[in-house]
């Protein structure tokens, strides 16, 4: 008799060991209880100590924190008709724990999949361009449309970052040779703007000289001075200067 009581008390204390592990659940800060009875939703528990009542009511753990999803390598085809590979990532967290386990199986695949479909559906509207220069706005665009999808699941989508596109060999020669090109145009146009500069100049120089004939004279000498500095230089006057300035004042009265 004593042998069958001991051996109640052992399975009696053994079972209530084994319900109150099942019952007590600890949850961290960063952490959520959506808990079920019956299979009836019943409310979102945590943090701290949770009583829960073994096989009457169920428990799925839900992570607050930040979840780093990188996103595998699409092909995109531009909207110039230029075919690259685009590899992303984005950054989300779940804020409603509810709606995160109830509206939609694996809510992480789920994520994965329309940031696939976003990513190809946003970049294909944007030239080849726009993608290599413009990455903040299409992150920007990318994460307002991603995240307009998610917000019926309890998730909230905080940044969207392009991390590479990958061009092909053909298309990475053609920009070479585009940007090439641009550098010479530059060249051609900024040459150009110095030659009007320089000839604007000139006119406004002649127009001065103009006003005062001893002034072109003064400029001549001081042109000469300068070419005779260099001793293996030469000069040839065809006549003396004094002569043709006789001559040019005989011409109008002529």
């Amino acid at each position: 008799m004593f042998s069958e009581l001991n051996l109640i008390l052992l399975f009696t204390a053994f079972a209530v060991t084994i319900f109150l592990v099942s019952a007590i659940w600890i949850f961290r800060e960063y952490e959520r209880g959506v808990v079920f009875t019956l299979g009836r939703f019943w409310k979102v528990k945590g943090p701290g100590l949770v009583i829960i009542i073994p096989w009457v009511q169920q428990v799925v753990r839900v992570d607050l924190r930040t979840v780093v999803l990188e996103v595998p390598t699409q092909d995109v085809i531009s909207r110039d008709n230029v075919s690259v590979k685009v590899s992303t990532v984005v950054y989300f967290r779940i804020v409603d724990p509810q709606k995160a386990i109830i509206q939609v199986v694996n809510y992480l695949n789920a994520t994965s999949q329309l940031a696939q479909t976003m990513l190809r559906s946003v970049l294909g509207k944007h030239s080849l361009d726009d993608m290599l220069a413009e990455r903040e706005k299409l992150n920007h665009d990318i994460r307002e449309s991603l995240d307009a999808q998610t917000d019926s699941w309890g998730i909230k989508v905080e940044n969207v970052e392009i991390k590479q596109v990958d061009l092909t060999e053909s298309m990475i020669r053609a920009i070479a040779r585009q940007a090439e090109a641009e550098r010479e145009r530059r060249a051609k146009v900024i040459h150009a703007e110095g030659e009007l500069q320089a000839s604007e100049k000139l006119y406004a120089a002649a127009k001065i000289l103009a006003q005062e004939p001893q002034a072109i004279q003064l400029r001549y000498l001081e042109t000469l001075t300068v070419i005779g500095a260099d001793k293996n230089t030469t000069i040839v006057f065809p006549l003396p200067m004094e002569l043709a300035t006789f001559l040019g004042q005989l011409k109008p009265k002529a």
